[in-house]
This record gives structure tokens, sequence and C-alpha cells, in this order.
């Protein structure tokens, strides 16, 4: 369903009136296109502190030009060397005269080191860097993001920092990303980063499972679009079209997994958990006709396929497994104790597996939390429901299902593997658990 207030902002007198009204005035965002692949503007590189930091290698490979002349796209800010409240202070003195000046749809990145447990003065001022890009973010406006990464490595953090200074990241901000040690592939080809890696995506047929296959597809991947044998003939369809393969079955069968491994005897690069259901109602007026589907499908049949599929060797060392958890599972919501239950066990799942995957098997676990993005599920909530979930973020607008394509596409990149155990948000910076 069309944003009809994005597009009454849009025109003078809607800008006239929400201002004398003090509404939002949520800006269009600028998404990924062949058109228009990158930002348009430049770069200002940052420092605050003493860094030691080589970024000028991974920044130039960004495609934004760095330097000061015409309008600035992104500032990058490097505060990993900021160790107590002086340095601290660097920070508001590097930002100050050039974060108004960033252009509509802009990007900063703040750069901060791991807490240290070891020097409480360092870990208090990089934990306040964390306070300090999310309020950035909720004021900033005209669709610009904020984000902080922490990383020790630049050159692992590269598919990051390419993801978040580009249209990709459009509906991510507020956002903590830690990234670790160098593990897997340099970037590569830019265009077709998954070129020779087999997907597969739980609830590819519609909605956010189909853009995100056909995402995934479009970075070169041989997609598998999964989906309950009802929807068989969407499947395929969908498949079809991306030079595919459908595979219907019930994915909270007890042999799902087996089953999954047979079908892909040569292996499996990357795991989409994207099936999923509601069956909305409050604690008192719910069944338990109403929680045991969604537990199953939600959290039961992630865990059981994904052990299963290890267990068997179907994931490929440098594989990727991205689930799909929720903000309602990281903020909770009325009338969903069962849809939060599950997606908060698809955050504890991905923090506990990822060490042990990467080390035994060598693939990363990640997950997208969605917040509200415009599909038909969210098209038939009620009018002011759905006005309120749409505006109450930094971005003031829905998502769209690509946002989390984008979101899903950067974490099962081959260059994405110092990024392990991660659960981000792709909700527009939204207020609900900011």
């Amino acid at each position: 369903m069309a944003d009809r207030y994005l597009s009454f902002t849009a025109t003078a007198p809607g800008r006239f009136l929400t201002r004398r009204l003090g509404l939002p005035q949520p800006a269009a965002l600028r998404r990924w296109s062949p058109e228009h692949p990158s930002l348009t503007g430049s770069l200002i590189h940052l420092t605050a502190g003493r860094t030691t930091l080589d970024l000028a290698p991974v920044l130039a490979r960004t495609g934004l030009p760095l330097g000061t002349t015409g309008p600035t796209a992104a500032v990058v800010l490097d505060a990993t060397g900021v160790r107590d409240v002086d340095t601290l202070a660097e920070v508001h003195t590097a930002l100050h005269p050039v974060a108004g000046t960033v252009t509509a749809s802009g990007r900063i990145v703040v750069l901060g080191a791991p807490l240290d447990t070891e020097d409480h003065h360092r870990a208090a001022v990089q934990q306040a860097l964390e306070g300090f890009v999310r309020s950035l973010g909720k004021e900033i406006g005209r669709g610009r993001t904020v984000n902080l990464v922490r990383l020790t490595d630049a050159e692992a953090a590269e598919s990051t920092l390419r993801f978040l200074l580009s249209p990709r990241s459009a509906y991510v901000s507020g956002q903590v990303i830690g990234v670790g040690a160098a593990h897997g592939e340099a970037y590569g080809d830019a265009d077709r980063p998954l070129a020779g890696r087999t997907a597969l995506v739980t609830g590819g047929a519609r909605g956010i499972g189909e853009a995100v296959a056909e995402t995934l597809a479009r970075d070169g991947a041989t997609v598998v679009v999964l989906d309950v044998p009802q929807a068989e003939a969407d499947a395929r369809q969908v498949a079809e079209r991306l030079g595919g393969r459908a595979l219907a079955l019930d994915i909270t069968a007890a042999d799902a997994g087996g089953r999954i491994a047979d079908a892909l005897p040569d292996g499996l690069d990357v795991l989409i958990h994207n099936a999923g259901i509601t069956r909305d109602r409050r604690l008192v007026n719910m069944p338990a006709e109403r929680w045991g589907p969604v537990l199953d499908v939600n959290l039961a049949s992630v865990l059981r396929t994904t052990d299963a599929l290890l267990a068997r060797g179907t994931l490929r060392p440098g594989g990727r497994i991205v689930a799909t958890a929720s903000i309602a599972g990281l903020a909770g919501n009325a009338g969903q104790t069962n849809y939060g239950a599950s997606k908060a066990g698809i955050a504890g799942l991905v923090r506990a597996l990822a060490p042990r995957a990467l080390a035994e098997h060598g693939v990363t676990v990640n997950a997208v939390a969605p917040g509200f993005i415009e599909t038909r599920m969210t098209a038939a909530v009620p009018l002011f429901i759905r006005e309120a979930g749409r505006r109450m973020n930094s971005l003031a607008q829905g998502g769209l299902p690509v946002d989390v394509a984008e979101t899903t596409a950067w974490l099962a990149h081959p260059a994405s593997g110092a990024v392990n155990g991660q659960v981000v948000r792709v909700c527009g910076q939204s207020l609900l658990g900011a």
C-alpha cells in the first residue's frame, strides 16, 4: 500500500502544513538501483583521538571521492582512539561543523573500538559513542543515517563500510555493528559477489523472502526458493524468474533438514531463515493453538534445520547463515508474546551459535531484525496503527522488503566473514526498544 502521507509531505502544501503543525516530515529515501549504485557527493574522513587504523585504502574503494569539495555524501569519523573524556570531546569538535552539511539520504559512520574491560575509562567513553550515535540518528533528519562500527582491522570491515556508505543501507540507522578479525575472502566482484554460490531462502515465495531471493540472485547466487507445498506454484514462479529452483516442503517437519540436505547434494553456501508466521492475541486470550505454531515455525524449525545442515556438512566452509529476528523480539509488542518470544529466541540462537559455527564449520551466523516493513501483512493493519508504525522511527516512514534484502545480502557476502553473531535492526531506528 502506498504511503500517501510521505507523498503529501513531498509537495509544497504538504511541507508547509506539516511544518506548521509540527508533524513528521519524512524524506524519500535513496535506495540502490543500477542507474544510481552509489551516493552522490564526496566522503569526508575525520578522526578523534590518536588512531592506528589505516582507513585510506578501504575508503578509496567505496566509490566515493575523498575530499571536501562539492556536496558531502558521507562522513566517516574514526573514534577508535578515544580513550578518555577529553578525547571524547574531539568527537563533538569533528562532527559539529559538518553534520548539518551532509546531503539528504547521506551517511555518518562512527568507528569505535571494542569495549576494553581492562580500562574502565576507555570502556566508558567508547560506550558513550553508542548514546551519541543513537541520539544523532534521531535528530539529523532528511533521510540521513548514523551508525557505529566497532572494529580493530579496517580491511576486515570493508564489506560493512561499503554497505553502510551506500544506498543499500537506506533503512539501517542507529545500529552498533561489531566487526571481528579478518576471516573470509577479499571483497572481490562488486557486482556479482555470490557468483558460483548456492543460496536457500525459506518462505521465499512472497514478501520479504521473495525480495531476498531476488537480491541474492542479482548478486550472482543460484537461489533455491523454499516454501510450503500450498505455495509451490508461487515458489516455482519466483525460482524460474530468477534462474533458480523451487523446493516445496513444510519447514516444521522433523525431517525438513534432512530433506533439504538430500535436495542439495553439492552443498549450500547461504542459508536464509526467513519463513515466519504471526498469530496475534493478548496472552490472556491466547490459546495454545495460537502459541505453538508460531514458536514451531519461527524458532523450532530454525533450530532443527540449522543443526541438521551443519551436522550433515551441507553448509560449506565460508558459508553464511542469516536468520530473521524482529524488533518485536528485541523490544516486545502488545499482543505478540508468542511472536516476540520466537524472535528473541532467534537473537539468542545467533549469539550462542555464531562463535562455535565459525570455529567448527567456518560458517558465520547473523540475523536481521526488521521493523515496520511495507508488505501485504502490514497493509492489512488498521489505519491508525499502521500510521503509528510508519512514523515511530527516525526516518518517519516504513521500510521496504528490499531494505531487509540488502542487509541480508551484505551479511551473506563472501567478504563479510568478520561479521559474526550480530543482530542488525532494519527499522529506520525504530523508537521501540531504541
